[in-house]
């Protein structure tokens, strides 16, 4: 029992500072900034977060994680401020967590508390905060009350603004950027790719008098029924100015991502088999762009593309989706979507099989 005083309490204190350094360094894999902006729009938006707020909260969050985790590991103000201060914020991430939960299920989805480092549903975040608090009690309750702690302040503040300056160091918050990069490339199209032309409007004619004959009338020719959507605006025309004109595949990628990969050497494959497959435009996110030939030399084709920012992208593709996304446009209207490697992953064989199908079929 003597033992199990004398070892719990630091065995305790070195788990909940593992958790907490773990998760504030999760939030910048793979990169600091990609994964502080993802955190951003996919966790922070959904509760109510403006962006101007958000860059702030989210940079000071991970400092604050990062130093209690630290400042555990230490013996000031241990028990009266920094051990309540780490129960505070459990209590308020697993309050958050079932609210998620009770809305949503809390069965999918990655809560954020590992970023996309270690994928996390909400329900399994709620089970780990929960021991965490329990831990902690445990070292309230057992932890000698005479233990040498030490009250040097300046030790908690260095500690907990160094590491939150840290995290402006390593993801500075960047002016709000245009959609579209100045450096945006646009490659040639192939030979067998057309671009339609809307139609011309039909002109009326004013009726004219007739004599009656005793002639035949010709029989009037039949007009043929174009079985396709009316042209729209599908709101994708400041990335591609023919977006809204035939079948066009619109795809956002992401140039390290190995699905998106997959996926865009998926639809050349298919392109290969059919001449008539719609014209392939992406949309690539500003991370790792120097990626982007080697992107396409493992998909065997070069597309027409367009780089964004990282926060533009994800709220184009979506604050809860995820890439590889595709998106299967007519004259404007959205066909048919796929996100994500999940349930709404793009499945090949869904894309080929609606491109056969003519418009009133696709209505149905």
């Amino acid at each position: 029992m003597e033992n199990l005083k004398k070892y719990l309490p630091w065995t305790i204190r070195i788990i909940i500072s593992v958790l907490f350094l773990i998760s504030a360094v999760a939030k910048l894999y793979p990169s600091p900034y990609f994964a502080i902006s993802t955190f951003e729009v996919k966790q922070l938006y959904p509760m109510g977060f403006s962006e101007d707020a958000a860059v702030f909260f989210s940079r000071i969050l991970i400092g604050i994680e990062l130093a209690l985790g630290i400042l555990l590991l230490q013996n000031n103000f241990l028990r009266r401020i920094v051990i309540p201060a780490t129960m505070l914020m459990l209590v308020v991430f697993t309050v958050h967590l079932t609210i998620d939960t009770i809305q949503t299920g809390g069965n999918s989805g990655n809560c954020g508390c590992f970023g996309s480092l270690l994928p996390m549903t909400p329900i399994e975040a709620i089970i780990k905060n929960v021991f965490a608090i329990i831990l902690l009690i445990i070292y309230l309750y057992i932890a000698p009350k005479t233990i040498d702690e030490k009250s040097n302040f300046w030790v908690l503040t260095t500690i907990t603004f160094a590491s939150i300056l840290a995290l402006f160091m390593m993801a500075p918050i960047q002016p709000k950027a245009t959609e579209v990069v100045d450096e945006e490339i646009e490659t040639p199209l192939e030979v067998n790719e057309t671009i339609e032309t809307p139609a011309t409007e039909p002109i009326t004619v004013a009726p004219t008098e007739t004599t009656v004959t005793n002639e035949t009338p010709a029989t009037e020719v039949a007009k043929e029924v174009i079985d396709e959507p009316a042209q729209v605006k599908s709101g994708y025309a400041q990335y591609f100015s023919n977006i809204d004109q035939g079948k066009k595949i619109f795809a956002l990628f992401v140039p390290g991502c190995e699905h998106c990969r997959d996926v865009a050497k998926e639809l050349t494959q298919m392109k290969a088999k059919n001449k008539n497959f719609p014209q392939v435009q992406v949309v690539f996110m500003n991370e790792e762009p120097e990626k982007i030939p080697d992107f396409f030399s493992f998909a065997g084709a070069n597309y027409p593309y367009k780089i964004i920012e990282v926060i533009p992208f994800w709220k184009l593709l979506g604050n809860n989706k995820d890439t590889p996304g595709i998106i299967y446009f007519w004259n404007g209207n959205k066909m048919k979507e796929w996100d994500g490697i999940n349930d709404k992953k793009f499945v090949g064989s869904e894309l080929q099989s609606i491109l056969k199908k003519k418009y009133s079929e696709i209505k149905k």
